[in-house]
């Protein structure tokens, strides 16, 4: 997997949700991980996704992500809401 990242995307995710960048993408090595359409965020020229994933820290993670020219670009990643936990825990 190849991963596309701003500056602005790491140095917010670090600071405002304590997310790394590495932990971000552990999630999408979770055998688990569950993908949904963001089709509130998604536009006709870029489609983005919602994904609940596990990371690499134990954490259950929300990551929201789009893929451009066949890299995955993480658009943010925070801890998973605890409605969000559930559905991946019920998962």
């Amino acid at each position: 997997m190849k991963f596309d990242w701003d500056q602005w995307n790491i140095q917010k995710n670090e600071a405002k949700h304590g997310v790394s960048i590495l932990e971000a993408e552990s999630c999408f090595y979770d055998s688990h991980l569950m993908i949904f359409d963001d089709q509130m965020h998604s536009t006709p020229s870029e489609k983005r996704f919602i994904m609940y994933a596990k990371s690499m820290e134990g954490r259950i993670l929300m990551v929201g992500f789009t893929v451009r020219s066949g890299k995955i670009r993480v658009i943010t990643a925070r801890n998973a809401s605890k409605k969000e936990r559930r559905v991946y825990e019920k998962s």
